[in-house]
């Protein structure tokens, strides 16, 4: 069954000048249920723009998203909410740093309905958060009372991924969301997050600058430059993708894009 589906997305944008980017060029790709993506790109690649669109951040100028196959293209971010899932780069991002890891978990667990937090916090509810942290095993139970905000950023992230994935929506979009880690807590966040997405089976795009990650994480791997998707591996030949050969894709890339530019000067100065 189909998960995501996007069809002819476009996105330009305008700086300086009047200069139109085209981030987004005519972009086609379909996500089956329970899959999980690694999409990989440089910067300014088009990657975070097309996370922007799925998420309902950003608009296309033109084409189509669908979810479960309902067309959800004219839908706002938090309309999605309930469907689609995000951490960010940024550990900051999503929690509230003055309440606590219990308070910012309620939130999460109450989301989509109007609630007092103090009734939020019935016996019940406590009891599941705890079962939850627990199941992390790396004893964040013991600090539900404390700020979220005494937490380092890789615990931080980790409960706010917790959070995103805690009503298993449709789809999961993980934005470079172990960039701003330190490798340890990196690696510790990208195990939390091969557990919980095993656990619950949730749709997953995990989008990474890590050549690393992207070989070791997920069922399918894309390239992502200059808004288009270069590259799509899935199955075998995902699962014998390596960091150096990725390394060289983009080698090769990087060199078409001088070639490019080169070319264009040279028709440039003929025709000037």
């Amino acid at each position: 069954m189909t998960c995501l589906q996007l069809q002819n997305i476009t996105k330009t944008f305008h700086g300086d000048g009047g200069v139109a980017v085209r981030a987004l060029d005519g972009i086609n790709l379909r996500i089956e249920q329970g899959a999980f993506v690694v999409m990989l790109g440089s910067n300014g690649s088009g990657k975070s723009t097309l996370l922007q669109i799925i998420a309902g951040a950003d608009a296309p100028d033109n084409g189509t998203v669908y979810l479960d196959g309902q067309d959800i293209t004219q839908l706002g971010e938090h309309q999605r909410a309930a469907s689609i899932g995000r951490v960010f780069q940024n550990p900051l991002q999503g929690t509230v740093g003055t309440m606590s890891v219990e308070e910012n978990l309620a939130l999460a667990a109450c989301r989509g309905r109007r609630f007092n937090l103090a009734p939020a916090m019935q016996r019940g509810l406590q009891d599941e958060i705890r079962q939850r942290l627990e199941a992390l095993g790396i004893g964040l139970e013991n600090r539900m009372k404390q700020p979220i905000a005494t937490l380092s950023g890789g615990q931080r992230q980790i409960v706010t991924l917790l959070m995103a994935a805690w009503h298993q929506p449709r789809l999961l979009l993980l934005d470079e969301h172990t960039a701003a880690l330190d490798p340890q807590s990196a690696e510790l966040v990208l195990r939390m997050t091969g557990n919980i997405v095993e656990q619950s089976g949730i749709t997953v795009v995990m989008v990474t600058h890590s050549m690393e990650q992207a070989v070791s994480f997920g069922d399918r791997l894309m390239i992502v430059h200059h808004g288009k998707i270069v590259l799509d591996l899935s199955g075998v030949e995902k699962h014998r993708a390596q960091p150096d050969e990725l390394r060289r894709h983009f080698e090769e890339l990087r060199r078409t894009d001088l070639l490019d530019e080169s070319v264009a000067l040279l028709l440039r100065d003929q025709y000037v």
